[in-house]
């Protein structure tokens, strides 16, 4: 209670001193992107990690599942976190693990203090909800719908731009200074948070549930393993298969907790609107859409020409032919709203979805030519930013203002447990259709191909669940964010 106070007094004492709108959406913006950056910093280092860390490359490889599992974990604690105790309060929290683990990281000396170093960067993915509650509590009404749809899409904006810098600094300069860099990042983002971005006065009531936390937590780190381990560990394995055993058990036992408790972690009942829940599942969905041409397009444009199908391009020069999609995406997120505001939100959804398909759609027939692959990702991330914004527009406008936060961590969730699983199969693909180069097997041009077509099913999937979301339901959670924001304080604490 004493927390909600605090909240409620700063809000009291910086009344008379409103932020602009415009600093304050840059600055979620900027840290819902330094996040997103968290998950593809050490991609390019994939590869050398064994090397540089000392040891196996099984070990190396949880240099990244450990940011996987903490975000996945972190994400929905600090969605409730934020509706109880401040949404600026957790933010703050959230970026202080993130620069601890940048600098931590930076400091390693082996692959121990790494994979701690890289767990505490996956809580700050929390970021990126907190940031898109605050908005609906901050932002103006007739702001609101663009400025969700560019945080929304921070997470491929981040992935967009920070892959070719990475590649840069991996390829010429001390890996040590990607890390440093984002602790730098963080530095700044905090304080601009603590400086810019008001404390709202806190709506929900109630107290944190430790338990609820605990189960979550547990089932979801059980799952993930299972997803993101499966092909080392060989998917009929023992590890495997009790690991998505413990989920699926831990998980209902967490339900039916949940659903007996008076102050849930997730209200399921909520989540189990037809809204909210078909919103979610999209979300998955498109998890898994949008992270699968991130996985295929640069082994293709990587593999050696001598394939006959690999564009021989460089780690830095890979990177600079994405960095295109980051761009349109940032410029196509704000029509996304406008699009929202003329028809609805699924609408939008739906057209998103289906201009993904369409960008793998130009990948498999353009697929030999590096300005091929370039504009099928500049097409299909056109289409996670039309996407990607329409996701919480959804949620927002169809939870209590109270549960916010914690609604759009779970939408979040599930959007980065749709990238694992997208993970996962495209590997298994790609590993099951291979050829021999040189005395290596490579992923065959038919493995490739095969997985673009299984991303543009998926692609058109997501855009037939969001046809599936009830029209009049989606026009009334638009129409509601509008009346809930034109009720709030547009003159926030700061």
């Amino acid at each position: 209670m004493t927390s909600v106070l605090d909240e409620s007094e700063a809000s009291s004492r910086h009344r008379t001193r409103p932020p602009s709108p415009n600093a304050v959406v840059l600055v979620l913006v900027l840290a819902g992107i330094s996040a997103a950056l968290m998950q593809t910093l050490v991609i390019p280092l994939l590869g050398d990690l064994p090397r540089l860390l000392d040891t196996s490359p099984g070990v190396a490889s949880w240099v990244v599942t450990a940011t996987l599992l903490t975000a996945a974990v972190a994400t929905p604690v600090s969605g409730r976190l934020g509706d109880l105790y401040g949404k600026r309060r957790v933010m703050l929290g959230c970026t202080a693990a993130l620069v601890t683990g940048s600098a931590t990281c930076a400091l390693s000396a082996g692959a121990a203090a790494m994979i701690v170093g890289r767990g505490l960067q996956g809580v700050g993915m929390g970021l990126v909800p907190l940031g898109i509650a605050a908005m609906r509590d901050l932002v103006p009404a007739e702001r609101l719908g663009s400025s969700i749809a560019v945080m929304s899409a921070a997470m491929g904006i981040g992935g967009g731009l920070g892959l070719p810098a990475a590649a840069a600094v991996a390829e010429h300069g001390d890996w040590r200074m990607m890390f440093w860099a984002s602790t730098a990042l963080g530095l700044v983002v905090a304080t601009l948070i603590a400086v810019v971005v008001p404390a709202a006065p806190v709506a929900a009531r109630g107290r944190f549930d430790p338990i609820g936390a605990l189960g979550l937590g547990t089932g979801l780190v059980c799952l993930l393993l299972a997803v993101s381990q499966g092909a080392e560990w060989g998917w009929r394995s023992a590890p495997t298969l009790g690991c998505l055993l413990a989920a699926v058990v831990v998980l209902l036992v967490w339900g039916a907790f949940e659903l007996r408790s008076d102050h849930p972690l997730v209200d399921l009942r909520v989540t189990a609107r037809p809204v909210v829940l078909l919103t979610n599942l999209a979300g998955l969905v498109l998890g898994f859409a949008m992270f699968a041409q991130s996985l295929v397009v640069p082994q293709l444009m990587q593999l050696p020409v001598a394939t006959g199908y690999g564009l021989g391009q460089g780690m830095v020069a890979m990177g600079l032919w994405m960095l295109p999609g980051g761009l349109v995406m940032t410029a196509v997120s704000p029509w996304g709203a406008r699009l929202s505001r003329a028809t609805s939100p699924r609408i939008t959804l739906a057209v998103g979805s289906t201009v993904i398909a369409a960008g793998y759609g130009v990948a498999v027939l353009l697929m030999g030519g590096t300005w091929g692959l370039a504009l099928a990702n500049c097409v299909a991330s056109g289409g996670v930013g039309l996407a990607y914004g329409a996701l919480p527009a959804l949620i927002v406008g169809s939870v209590p203002l109270s549960e916010t936060g914690s609604a759009n961590s779970v939408n979040s969730l599930m959007r980065s447990i749709g990238t694992s699983v997208a993970s996962a199969v495209m590997a298994a693909v790609l590993i099951g259709s291979t050829v021999d180069f040189g005395g290596r097997s490579i992923p065959s041009e038919g493995g490739f191909r095969l997985a673009l077509l299984i991303g543009a099913g998926v692609a058109i999937l997501a855009a037939a669940i969001a046809l599936a979301i009830p029209a009049r339901a989606s026009r009334e959670a638009e129409e509601r964010i509008e009346r809930e924001v034109g009720d709030l304080d547009p003159a926030p604490d700061a």
